[in-house]
């Protein structure tokens, strides 16, 4: 018998033991949904999952409000699977009858995702798994510092010899009921700009004893998509997006000193990301200049691009394929996720869940108010993390 024949065989048993946990998976998401809990403060989502898993599973605690548990095989290389904890700060407006109301929202579809790697691993438990599955229970994907870079930086990878890690995210712009697989840039690397001018404030009716900090930042914010048409190759995504821009104090005639501008800047290749930054600098600081005023140009970084790896996405391809599950186009947005720090640790695929807003058109996007998908969703994400983790064991066994 092949190696893949036989993960069939084992695919077929787990689907059926998946089934059975999948009716207490869609009750689990109802209450976590109700009970949301942001950033930082998710030790009480991760309690509830662990005890989901309980007569599973013994869970470690990790960071501030995570943990890790594994099942299988205690020796040699684990495939691990990611839920996210953390909920955001949204008041619900989906008018369902387990609607949180405590002014945090499942917003991002992270109950769907816990609910399904609970059924997952719950299911394993009745197979003989080939490698050891691991289950990371990750808090902060919405926020800094990164969930996902502290539980690397503590050690998970090693201490579970993790060679693969699969993470599975619904989202409204795949098909309903498809997942999205494809290797290479999913996600943006998300970093900000920040600019601060300083100049010397004056009187409006003598501009010419001050510095024009106004000018100068306004012609700096209209500088910069040009910076970036200038700098990076069309065929690449890029965008930077100002989303603050103060000066003055609200008097008409008062040339104030100061001025700030914070921007978002996403990239989709390191070597751009390094060389817009300097594009960006070099731009503020002439124009300032040019202006009597000086700029201060710093880099705050976020999340590294997110990086698929090929091999995976193709094999996860043909095992959504066998499990009967429709495939989309891939999925690529210069959004951003913490899972790219997983990318860069070990080859690893982030895969997409197409799911629907029932009566709702059009279609709630990630982060709104009314964004509710359908309990069907925690069956196909399950299924996807499914394929996720049948296609890291198929490359392992090729690898000896």
């Amino acid at each position: 018998m092949t190696a893949s024949a036989d993960l069939g065989m084992l695919a077929t048993r787990w689907l059926l033991a998946l089934d059975d946990e999948l009716p207490a998976a869609r009750a689990l998401r109802r209450e976590l949904h109700a009970d949301p809990h942001v950033s930082g403060e998710e030790g009480a989502t991760r309690d509830r999952l662990v005890a989901a898993l309980s007569d599973v599973i013994p869970f470690v605690p990790m960071t501030d409000a995570g943990a890790v548990g594994r099942i299988g095989p205690a020796g040699g290389p684990s495939i691990a699977l990611r839920a996210e904890l953390d909920a955001l700060p949204v008041s619900e407006q989906t008018g369902a009858s387990f609607a949180s109301q405590n002014g945090a929202m499942h917003a991002c579809g992270h109950d769907v995702h816990q609910a399904a790697l609970v059924a997952l691993m719950r299911s394993a438990r009745r197979i003989d798994l080939p490698f050891g599955l691991v289950g990371l229970l990750q808090p902060r994907e919405e926020t800094s510092p990164p969930g996902a870079q502290e539980m690397i930086e503590v050690g998970v990878i090693e201490q579970h010899s993790i060679a693969h890690v699969i993470g599975a995210h619904v989202h409204p712009g795949v098909a309903t009921g498809a997942v999205a697989s494809a290797g290479g840039f999913i996600n943006a690397a998300a970093d900000e700009i920040d600019i601060r001018v300083e100049g010397r404030g004056g009187h409006g009716a003598y501009p010419h004893l001050a510095g024009d900090t106004v000018a100068a930042i306004a012609h700096i914010a209209l500088g910069i998509p040009e910076v970036v048409r200038r700098t990076i190759s069309p065929v690449r995504p890029a965008l930077i997006s100002v989303g603050t821009l103060n000066a003055g104090l609200g008097v008409a005639n008062v040339l104030p000193a100061h001025a700030h501008i914070r921007a978002t800047m996403r990239t989709t290749d390191v070597g751009d990301r390094t060389a817009l930054f300097a594009a960006v600098r070099t731009m503020a600081e002439r124009t300032a200049e040019a202006y009597g005023a000086t700029a201060t140009v710093a880099l705050i970084e976020g999340q590294p691009a997110l990086i698929n790896d090929h091999d995976l996405a193709v094999g996860i391809n043909a095992w959504l394929t066998r499990l009967g599950i429709p495939g989309d186009e891939p999925m690529r947005s210069l959004g951003a996720d913490d899972f790219a720090y997983f990318c860069e640790a070990v080859p690893s695929a982030m895969l997409f869940v197409g799911v629907e807003t029932a009566r709702e058109q059009p279609q709630p996007t990630l982060h709104h108010a009314r964004f509710l998908p359908d309990e069907s969703a925690v069956d196909v994400t399950a299924r996807a993390l499914l394929a996720g983790y049948l296609a890291a064991a198929e490359g392992l066994r090729a690898a000896g």
